[in-house]
């Protein structure tokens, strides 16, 4: 003999659930639930299981928008404290950036125009010293010379020399590392990296 199937409950009239609320608000059953969670709906325990109430989630939905406009309007109005916000937020940007170009410049992956100029001044200063005292070095040497043309080999060879010595002219970052150290009064990148990890 068949077992009789259990009715199901009757939906109590005004009670709707999730599916047919979400229809009526024109929202996804999901929205719906988690406006169930955030405490704007409130579900009511009826035969047929847990249902809305349509008058009174329809009121508490509506209230619910109000508050959101309200909010929206609020900030509208307060425009001037949005933007002293921002330009709170535009100064800390500004000071960061500072930081970053400051570690850039104390790692030497980045240089200041003055410490450039004060690097190629230098270079230029050791070429004028090779250049100026070439003439006595080849005075002597060229005064035992008896033509013009062993002459001019041995002006050559000084010039070769000069001109290999600068060939060898590297640049070199820790000289620039260390020209920002002396002039910021910083410690170097180790120093800042052992002072971290001791902390």
């Amino acid at each position: 003999m068949a077992t009789p199937r259990k009715e199901k409950p009757a939906e109590t009239p005004g009670y709707w659930p999730t599916s047919k609320m979400a229809e009526l608000f024109e929202l996804s059953a999901r929205r719906i639930q988690q406006l169930t969670q955030d405490g704007i709906l409130k579900t009511h325990d009826t035969p047929a299981g847990r249902r809305y109430n349509v008058g009174e989630a329809t009121k508490d939905y509506i209230k619910y928008l109000r508050q959101q406009l309200d909010k929206k309007q609020g900030s509208q109005n307060n425009k001037l404290e949005t933007d002293k916000l921002q330009a709170e937020v535009d100064i800390k940007n500004a000071k960061a950036r500072v930081a970053e170009l400051q570690l850039a410049e104390l790692e030497g992956t980045m240089h200041r125009a003055e410490d450039v100029e004060a690097m190629t001044t230098d270079l230029v200063f050791t070429i004028r010293s090779a250049l100026m005292a070439m003439p006595g070095r080849l005075a002597v040497d060229t005064a035992e010379l008896e033509t013009p043309a062993e002459t001019s080999a041995r002006i050559q060879e000084e010039v070769n020399e000069v001109l290999l010595s600068l060939s060898q002219y590297q640049y070199d970052p820790e000289e620039y590392k260390k020209r920002v150290k002396d002039r910021q009064g910083w410690a170097s990148v180790e120093e800042i990296e052992d002072d971290v990890q001791t902390d």
